[in-house]
C-alpha cells in the first residue's frame, strides 16, 4: 500500500465537516506546518515539542547509526532482540515488526535481509521470557525508557545479566549485550554509563508517545530486521499534505475523533473509539490507544479507545474506525483509514494533536503523575515484602478459590456471579467497563469481553497489566472518569518456575511484582473514587475457567 485516505460516512461526517472548517478558520494547519507553539497557549508548549514532525527526515541520519550496530550484532551471532519497555517505548517497535513479518519471513535468511526476531518483555506474561531464555546465546537485550528503570526493566535486566553470567560470560561481555535507549540526560542515562552499556539518545523534549518514529519505534525493529527505510519513506510520503487546509487526511482524521468527542445535541459525546484491523486486534491498534489516552487523557476529558470484542453493539456513543480495511463497501465502520505503516503513525500523531487542540487539552504536556504514582506505590509495596504478604487487605468473599476484594462488604450468601453484577451496574450509562489482567498465563480480558458487553450494556476495554494501565491510564484516571474496573490477580500457574523464582539481588519474585503492580493501579484507581474490584485467581488454571461461567452466567441474567 503507497497511499493514504480518510472516509468517514453518515452523522459523523457532518461533525467532522464541521470540525474541520472551524480549524482552517482558526488557521490550525499552517501553525502545525509552521510548528507554531502557540497553538497551545504562549506558555504550553515550546517548538521543540512538536519536533516529531521532522523524524520521517530527521532519523534518517539514526539509521545510518544503527547500520553499523546491527552489522556487529550479526557478525556476532545476535539476531534475536529483546525489547525491555513498558507501553509507548514497546508498541511501536511491535508494530513495525507485526508489519513486516511476512517481508522478514520471505527473506529466507538471505544475507542482504538478516531475520531477526523481536521478543518483548512489558511485565506480563512470562512465556514471552521463557522463549527468550531458550536463545540466550543469541539475544541482544535493548532497555527503551524516557525516564529511570522502571521495576520491570530492573527485573528482567537482573534476571538476564544473571543469566549471561551463568553462561560464562564476562562483566565485559555481559554490558556488550545491552543496548539503552534513553532520553539524554536521563537517570537511566547515567546508570547506564555506570554499567557500560551501549546507549542510543533521544530528543527529551519529544513526548514519549509521539516517538514511534524515533529511535524508541526504529532501533529495535531494524536490530531485528525490519525495513525502516521504507517506513520513514513512507511517512515522508504523507507530509507534504499535512500543510494543506484541503485533501489533509490528518486534518480529517483530528477532526473526526476531536469533532466526535466533543459534546453534541442532546449532550451526546462520541468519546470511544472502536478500533478494527483486517486481522483482528495488533499492535498498531494498542500503539494508537496509548497515544489517543496519553495525548487527549486531561482536565476530566479524552478519548478511549477499545478493540473488538469488546466494542460489540450499538453504542450510540462509540465512533468505529476501520485500520485498512480491505473493501470500503463491505466496511461497516464509521471511519476508515489507509495508510502503510510509516503513514500512519506519522497520521495519527497529526490527528490527535488537532483532536486535542479541538478538545482543549495540549496532547504534549505530560499531565498528572497518574502513572508513575501507581508505579511508585508498587515499588513501596515490595520493599517491605520480604517481611510476609504484599498486603494485608483481606478479601470481603472466597468462592471456588477466587478471592473478591472490595471497598464493601456483601452479604451473607452472595455469590460471585452477584460480585459480577454489582460491578456491572456501577457502569454509567455513559461509560465502561475496563478489564486488566495481572497473570502469567494467556488468559486475557478478550475472554470476558463480550459477555461484560452485553451484562453492562456498555462497551468493554481490556489488556493485560502493566502494560495496558501504563499506555492507557491518563484517560482512565484523568478523563471523563466514567470507568468501572475489573482487576485479576492470580498465585503463578503450576510450572512457571520463572514467575515464583525471586528476582537477583531482589526480595521478590516476578509474581511478586506483577501482584505489586495490579495493587499500585488498585489504589491509584480507589483514590478516584471510581467502582474497582479485584478478583485473585488462587488456581489460575481452574479459576479463569469459573469466571468465564460467572460472567457468562451475569450476561445471561442481565439479557432483556
Amino acid at each position: 500500500m503507497s497511499g493514504f485516505d480518510v472516509l468517514t460516512r453518515g452523522d459523523v461526517l457532518d461533525s467532522a465537516l464541521q470540525a474541520r472548517d472551524y480549524l482552517v478558520s482558526c488557521g490550525v494547519p499552517g501553525a502545525l506546518a509552521a510548528k507554531d507553539p502557540q497553538l497551545w497557549g504562549r506558555r504550553a508548549v515550546d517548538h521543540s515539542r512538536l519536533g516529531w514532525l521532522d523524524l520521517p527526515f530527521a532519523s534518517r541520519g539514526l539509521l545510518n547509526q544503527v547500520g553499523g550496530l546491527v552489522s556487529e550484532a550479526r557478525y556476532s551471532g545476535l539476531d534475536h532482540i529483546v525489547l525491555i519497555g513498558v507501553g509507548a517505548e514497546s508498541l511501536a517497535a511491535q508494530a513495525v515488526m507485526e508489519a513486516h513479518a511476512p517481508a522478514l519471513a520471505g527473506a529466507g535468511g538471505a544475507a542482504d535481509r538478516p531475520s531477526g526476531k523481536l521478543t518483548v518483555l512489558d511485565g506480563g506474561d512470562t512465556a514471552a521470557l521463557a522463549f527468550a531464555m531458550e536463545r540466550l546465546d543469541r539475544t541482544l537485550v535493548v532497555l527503551a525508557s524516557k525516564a529511570g528503570v522502571s521495576l520491570e526493566g530492573d527485573a528482567y535486566r537482573r534476571i538476564f545479566a544473571a543469566a549471561f553470567r551463568e553462561r560464562g560470560l564476562s562483566e565485559r561481555e555481559i554490558a556488550g549485550r545491552f543496548l539503552v535507549i534513553t532520553d539524554h540526560g536521563s537517570p537511566l542515562h547515567d546508570f547506564a554509563r555506570q554499567c557500560g552499556y551501549r546507549i542510543g539518545l533521544t530528543d527529551p523534549y519529544l513526548p514519549g508517545h509521539y516517538g514511534a518514529l524515533s529511535a524508541y519505534g526504529l532501533v529495535p525493529a531494524v536490530l531485528a530486521g525490519a525495513d525502516a527505510d521504507r517506513l520513514l519513506e513512507e511517512a515522508a510520503s504523507l507530509v507534504p499534505s499535512l500543510s494543506k487546509d484541503e485533501d489533509n487526511p490528518g486534518l480529517l482524521l483530528g477532526a473526526v475523533i476531536g469533532g466526535c468527542a466533543q459534546q453534541g445535541p442532546g449532550g451526546l459525546a462520541r468519546d470511544k473509539v472502536l478500533l478494527r484491523e483486517p486481522g483482528g486486534p495488533g499492535a498498531l491498534s494498542a500503539w494508537i490507544s496509548q497515544l489517543l489516552a496519553v495525548g487527549t487523557g486531561k482536565r476530566g476529558r479524552g478519548v478511549l479507545a477499545f478493540e473488538p470484542p469488546g466494542g460489540r453493539g450499538d453504542f450510540p456513543d462509540v465512533h468505529g474506525v476501520s485500520i485498512n480495511p480491505r473493501s470500503a463497501a463491505q466496511d461497516e465502520s464509521d471511519t476508515s483509514v489507509w495508510a502503510p505503516l510509516g503513514a500512519q503513525f506519522l497520521l495519527w500523531e497529526y490527528a490527535t494533536a488537532v483532536a486535542g487542540w479541538l478538545l482543549g487539552v495540549n496532547p504534549f504536556e505530560a499531565g498528572s503523575t497518574v502513572v508513575q504514582e501507581a508505579e511508585d506505590d508498587a515499588a513501596t509495596l515490595l520493599r517491605t515484602v520480604a517481611g510476609g504478604s504484599l498486603t494485608a487487605e483481606r478479601p470481603v468473599y472466597v468462592e471456588d478459590d477466587i478471592e473478591v476484594h472490595a471497598d464493601f462488604p456483601w452479604p451473607p450468601g452472595a455469590e460471585l456471579q452477584t460480585v459480577l453484577g454489582g460491578l456491572v451496574a456501577s457502569v454509567p450509562s455513559d461509560g465502561y467497563l475496563a478489564v486488566m489482567t495481572y497473570l502469567s498465563g494467556d488468559f486475557s480480558g478478550r475472554y470476558l469481553a463480550p459477555s461484560l458487553a452485553r451484562a453492562s450494556g456498555r462497551p468493554v476495554a481490556y489488556g493485560p497489566g502493566p502494560g495496558y494501565p501504563h499506555a492507557t491510564g491518563p484517560v482512565h484516571k484523568d478523563g471523563p472518569g466514567n470507568g468501572a474496573f475489573l482487576i485479576i490477580t492470580g498465585d503463578p500457574a503450576p510450572g512457571d518456575a520463572l514467575a515464583a523464582h525471586p528476582v537477583p539481588g531482589r526480595p521478590y519474585s516476578l509474581a511478586q511484582l506483577q501482584t505489586a503492580r495490579a495493587l499500585g493501579e488498585l489504589r491509584a484507581l480507589r483514590a478516584r473514587r471510581l467502582p474497582v474490584i479485584r478478583l485473585h485467581l488462587r488456581n489460575p488454571v481452574d479459576g479463569a475457567g469459573r469466571l468465564i461461567e460467572a460472567v457468562r452466567a451475569v450476561a445471561g441474567a442481565r439479557r432483556p
